[in-house]
């Protein structure tokens, strides 16, 4: 079965389940895809919203459930987490909105999030706003890519074009944790 194959029956499952999971990546190579003509441009990027969504639904009602376990409790008593806390409840809109937008925060934060106080309602509707945001950009990004790689390149065998496409990736997500820990860190 070749790659091609592979990706027109199980690419946009690939996609979801990515992007419910890990996010960025899955959405990116999904716009490299649909660039490639293998699947559409709407799917792969209503799959990545879909993933999106439904990933981080998910761990806010595991944050839910589990808030009320005694150990999760004491990590929340924490100062630094207590702080934390409370600024997510001072400003839930845009902490909602924003969080899959950094690095690193997009699968502790919806569990934060679920240990609140915030209403289930505000976060499923502040969720589907924000995964559709983010599915489009990400999509869209990985489909200018493509088209990039293409105009640069020429027409690759799709393996290669996919792996400069994870290679790129992975780089900016590599960059971006660095330039997170240096300002984390106090460097500037």
């Amino acid at each position: 079965m070749s790659i091609e194959l592979l990706i027109e029956n199980y690419g946009l499952l690939a996609i979801f389940l990515g992007a419910a999971f890990e996010g960025e990546t899955a959405a990116f190579l999904g716009g490299v895809i649909a660039h490639r003509g293998l699947l559409s441009y709407w799917s792969a990027s209503l799959a990545a919203v879909a993933g999106s969504f439904a990933g981080d639904q998910f761990w806010f009602f595991a944050g839910r459930y589990a808030g009320q376990w005694p150990p999760v409790r004491r990590l929340m008593e924490r100062p630094a987490l207590a702080r934390a806390t409370r600024l997510l409840e001072k400003y839930q809109t845009g902490f909602i909105l924003a969080f899959r937008f950094l690095v690193g925060l997009r699968t502790i934060s919806p569990i934060v999030i679920g240990t609140t106080r915030i209403q289930t309602a505000k976060f499923v509707v502040l969720n589907a706003v924000a995964a559709l945001v983010w599915g489009q950009l990400f999509t869209a990004l990985g489909y200018l890519f493509g088209h990039g790689i293409q105009q640069t390149l020429g027409h690759l065998p799709l393996h290669r074009h996919l792996l400069i496409a994870l290679g790129a990736a992975a780089a900016v997500a590599g960059a971006a944790l660095v330039f997170r820990r240096m300002k984390l860190s106090g460097h500037p």
